[in-house]
């Protein structure tokens, strides 16, 4: 992935990421290590969380299509490397989050 072309945007917006029970299967293992490097870094980057979490979702039987919404995600990162959420250890940092449970 260093040599990638970085992309705009970490998932397609009219892509519909669903089962794919024709496609061709993929390591899993090596899908859910993807998918756990990029549930670490959501702690940080809030806005790859709607796509990864969507990816997520097939980490038992991921196919080539889901594979390929991953290795989008981490194209986007290539391109926004410096974005993100600081967190800083030296002053006094209050996280409040919302939640709306309707």
């Amino acid at each position: 992935m260093d040599n990638c072309d970085p992309i705009g945007t970490p998932m397609e917006t009219k892509d519909k990421l669903d089962l794919d029970k024709k496609g061709t299967l993929v390591d899993a293992m090596k899908y859910q290590s993807m998918i756990g490097a990029l549930m670490y870094l959501t702690s940080s980057r809030p806005d790859i969380v709607h796509a990864t979490c969507l990816c997520a979702r097939y980490q038992a039987q991921p196919t080539e299509k889901h594979l390929k919404e991953v290795k989008r995600i981490f194209r986007y990162l290539r391109g926004t490397v410096n974005m993100g959420v600081w967190y800083t250890k030296d002053f006094g940092f209050e996280l409040t989050g919302f939640s709306n449970a309707d």
